[in-house]
């Protein structure tokens, strides 16, 4: 209601300026912000003074402040300043506490065990900038850190940077059966950020990477080596298009993107591919308390008839309860739905349960579009979960899925995790 009070409001003044003289913007005030800083959201914002009144940048900026890690909420007020004419324009600040640590635990019936633990500071220097750092446990151990300015150089451009040092078991799939190997893949990754507006943006960046393979147990094939190790370059271009409306953990409208890369090697054994996906969300809001969400992801590689192919089928990524990564493709059809619903709602709280259905099917290596519909690649799991949700902390939510296959060869398995499955 408030907010509808204040466009009028803004409406109004608009209306009265074109009997006489336009209504302009004397200063631009903000308030309410402790650790964002106040020349930061100026800085992102497009209303400036000396500009026309106009209710529709006003409201623009709002849309893209919630956007902010930093921000749970704003909203804007106009009070005609000392001038006649003129107008001075406040943005009222809502803000999350920004250092976060987080976890992924995931489990199977087959006694598999693995985590992710790290933290992040998503509003570092006050500017919103993303500095984080993890650890994991996969059967080996893993770490990275990455820092993300998205608005270094102006409202639109930014910069990224990633580095990893990741090693996993990794199950390759043979003709004659299954082997395992100890898989490390060391990176670092470069990316240009650009945001031509808060609902589009733009990463294009270069990732310069070493593979290295080591046999360790399972079946063997004189096609396969035991040991390998590749230098690779990859080329990266994400499109995230966001036009969701955000209402601290309730969503509602449509996001896509769009991840194409093209890799480079070294090597005949792993050669050059490329490979692109676009994970389609879409969110509606249900009653006051309930939210119905689903991503559907469609994705396409290189159809090398090769063990190392890059879709992966795994618990943290896309079907949980499914295991940890037990399969590989050169293509994926994926489909998450869920309902999400607030159980009990306080002012900085929230308990939500939901119900779910993950499903999809992957295209062999080497193999045909057929592949999607055949059954042993069909992997369908219902579930349910809990949330639990600090209003106040950004991307805090904590939860607990479970997931138990319908299909062939069907496992089950809890998977722990923060922030929201998708």
């Amino acid at each position: 209601m408030v907010r509808e009070f204040h466009f009028f409001m803004v409406f109004f003044l608009v209306l009265t300026g074109m009997q006489g003289q336009e209504p302009i913007v004397a200063d631009v005030k903000v308030q309410g912000n402790k650790r964002t800083r106040t020349a930061f959201i100026k800085k992102v914002s497009q209303v400036k003074p000396g500009q026309v009144l106009d209710s529709t940048k006003i409201q623009m900026d709002i849309d893209r402040l919630i956007r902010l890690p930093s921000i749970s909420h704003a909203y804007y007020q106009v009070f005609m300043s000392d001038v006649e004419g003129h107008y001075n324009v406040i943005y009222g600040i809502e803000e999350n506490f920004t250092l976060i640590p987080f976890a992924n635990i995931f489990t199977s019936n087959d006694d598999e065990f693995a985590f992710r633990v790290g933290l992040q500071e998503f509003n570092f220097l006050g500017e919103n900038m993303t500095l984080g750092a993890f650890y994991q446990y996969d059967v080996f151990h893993s770490y990275g850190f990455n820092i993300r300015a998205p608005y270094l150089f102006s409202n639109k451009w930014g910069l990224a940077l990633n580095y990893q040092n990741l090693t996993t078991q990794e199950p390759v799939f043979l003709d004659n059966g299954t082997a395992d190997y100890e898989y490390n893949n060391e990176s670092i990754e470069l990316l240009a950020l650009f945001e031509p507006n808060f609902k589009n943006r733009f990463e294009l960046g270069i990732n310069l990477f070493t593979e290295d393979y080591n046999y360790l147990f399972g079946a063997t094939s004189p096609d396969v080596p035991q040991e390998l190790m590749v230098d690779k370059l990859l080329y990266k271009l994400i499109y995230n298009h966001d036009g969701i409306t955000y209402y601290y953990h309730y969503l509602s409208g449509f996001r896509s993107v769009l991840n194409l890369q093209y890799v480079v090697s070294t090597s005949d054994q792993l050669p050059e591919f490329w490979i692109g996906f676009n994970d389609f969300s879409y969110f509606m809001r249900v009653g006051e308390k309930g939210n119905w969400a689903s991503r559907l992801r469609l994705g396409l590689a290189s159809n090398l008839d090769t063990p190392f192919a890059p879709f992966a089928v795994d618990n943290n990524l896309n079907i949980r309860g499914v295991g940890n990564l037990i399969d590989r493709g050169t293509g994926a059809i994926v489909l998450n739905t869920e309902y999400r619903h607030s159980i009990i709602e306080k002012d900085w709280f929230v308990l939500q349960g939901n119900i779910f259905i993950d499903g999809g099917s992957w295209r062999n290596p080497g193999g045909d579009f057929g592949d999607f519909a055949d059954d042993q690649n069909l992997r369908i799991y219902p579930g349910i979960g809990i949330r639990l949700i600090h209003k106040r902390i950004f991307n805090a939510i904590f939860r607990i899925d479970y997931g138990h296959g319908i299909t062939t060869n069907a496992t089950r398995g809890v998977v722990f995790g923060i922030g929201q499955y998708f």
